[in-house]
């Protein structure tokens, strides 16, 4: 093959090799654009059915937006209907009951129209009756009609008087029944805007030690300082088993309070011998008669009543040292204070007189003790001297009926009283009659000459009697204790025995300068 045609052949080959390339690529050029408007298809077809979807949503949205307001209309117009049906049933009810008002109106008319003409008819009847009577009696009994009246007139008054005197009968009885009920209305509501707890009075009190060790401490060696601690307190202190305490008896609450603020300042020194115990002993009573002042005062701020004799206040506090019948005569006399004036507003009377005569209607029992005479005499004796009112004095007279009352106030004292005193849990008889014994052993010893100080202990069951040593030397002791004992045995009922014991003590101090 010569050269011409071999290169006439490749390029033969050559140009069938890019006819046959540009047609391969022209199909796959022809797939990719069919593919490509297939899918340009797919996506319009896609995009018109969402679109048809979402018009349809927004069709269905549409109509039942459309069928929500058409039943809100709907049922604002059934609501509308339906207050409007009620106001003409209001109205239609309304107008039937003034139609009813008016025929009973109409039908009392006429009863009262027929009534009238009854009673007129009466009245003619009973005046012709009259004339009649009065006829036949000229005739039967030859009497004058003046006469006839008269005998008419007597027979009526007595008539009239029986009948006034039955209903008067008949007032004073509702009146009765009306007083005592508003009278027990009044003492209800009174009593329960003043309910007050009641606490009973105690004749111990317990005090805590820091530890055990203490307790030989207050007893001392050979116990002189429990000794020294009885002897200038009164009381009786009891040591037992009971772990980090101590219990102070006595009855009377001054007493124990003195000791338990002495004790207690012990117990913060530290330092616990004869000499401290007098010293705290004495620092303890001017402390409770501080505490005295405070409690008068207290007293008067609670009841408001102002303006008293600061000796008044003192001897209201006093009485927060004082029982009656195991009752706190303080929280008594401020009880009775409140329910007298409590009652004073209910019936109208003068609040403050009674809020005033209540409060120191027993001022006589912080006294009764050291001086002669009944609580009612002193406290109105008391009160007469620091210038009370009359009205408050004659409060304090009456609230045991020594003196009859005269005044409003003095009877509501009175009811306070016995209000107070007789609420359930209120006194204790026996506490009483235990702290009456008590009493009485003291003053059973102390009417002996030469005696000093005389303290009940051991619930009674001893007395210990301190003696003046100038006046009863060594030897008198004994018969002193003797003649004591023979007198409590003659005076006074007690079970078991009772131990009296004189204490005979001399002290000589100097002072090395």
């Amino acid at each position: 093959m010569s050269p011409i045609a071999a290169i006439l052949l490749i390029l033969l080959a050559g140009a069938l090799g890019a006819a046959a390339g540009f047609m391969y690529r022209k199909q796959v050029t022809e797939q990719k654009i069919g593919r490509a408007e297939q899918y340009a298809n797919d996506l319009l077809n896609e995009a018109t059915r969402k679109a048809e979807d979402q018009k349809k949503e927004r069709i269905l949205e549409a109509k039942e937006e459309v069928l929500r307001l058409k039943q809100d209309l709907d049922r604002e117009i059934h609501d509308r209907r339906a207050e409007q049906q009620r106001g003409e049933r209001r109205v239609a009810q309304r107008e039937e009951t003034l139609d009813k008002k008016l025929d009973n109106l109409e039908k009392r008319e006429e009863r009262l129209n027929r009534k009238s003409e009854e009673i007129q008819a009466a009245l003619d009847e009973a005046e012709r009756l009259k004339n009649l009577q009065s006829t036949e009696l000229e005739r039967i009994a030859g009497m004058t009609a003046d006469e006839a009246a008269q005998v008419i007139i007597s027979r009526v008054q007595k008539e009239a008087y029986h009948d006034a005197a039955a209903s008067v009968r008949e007032i004073e009885q509702k009146a009765k029944e009306e007083g005592d009920k508003k009278a027990r209305n009044i003492i209800s509501l009174a009593i329960q805007k003043c309910a007050s707890d009641h606490v009973a009075e105690t004749t111990v009190s317990v005090i805590a030690l820091p530890n055990d060790d203490m307790k030989g401490r207050i007893i001392g060696r050979e116990g002189r300082n429990i000794r020294a601690l009885e002897t200038a307190t009164g009381v009786d202190l009891i040591i037992d088993d009971t772990p980090e305490a101590i219990i102070i008896s006595a009855f009377d609450p001054v007493r124990r309070e003195v000791a338990r603020i002495a004790l207690e300042k012990l117990l913060q020194d530290g330092r616990i011998h004869p000499a401290r115990i007098e010293e705290m002993v004495e620092k303890a009573k001017l402390a409770v008669e501080e505490q005295i002042k405070e409690a008068g005062e207290q007293a008067v701020f609670e009841t408001g009543q102002h303006g008293l004799h600061p000796e008044i206040v003192r001897l209201l506090g006093r009485m927060k040292y004082r029982t009656s019948y195991g009752q706190n005569v303080l929280k008594h006399s401020i009880e009775v204070s409140h329910l007298a004036g409590l009652m004073a507003a209910e019936i109208g009377a003068d609040i403050q007189i009674a809020k005033r005569a209540g409060l120191l209607h027993d001022l006589g029992k912080a006294v009764d003790h050291d001086q002669e005479g009944t609580h009612v005499s002193l406290g109105a004796e008391i009160a007469r001297k620091y210038r009370e009112s009359p009205e408050v004095i004659h409060a304090i007279l009456a609230h045991h009926n020594d003196v009859d009352p005269s005044t409003v106030e003095a009877v509501l004292v009175q009811a306070a009283d016995a209000i107070s005193a007789a609420r359930p849990g209120a006194r204790r008889e026996s506490l009483e009659n235990y702290i009456k014994r008590l009493t009485k052993l003291e003053e059973i010893a102390n009417s002996f000459q030469g005696v000093e100080k005389t303290f009940a202990i051991q619930s009674g069951r001893e007395v210990r009697i301190i003696v003046k040593p100038e006046d009863v030397n060594d030897e008198g002791t004994k018969v002193l204790a003797k003649e004591i004992a023979k007198r409590i045995e003659n005076e006074m009922e007690f079970p078991g025995q009772i131990r009296v014991n004189v204490i005979r003590e001399t002290r000589s101090v100097e002072y090395a300068k």
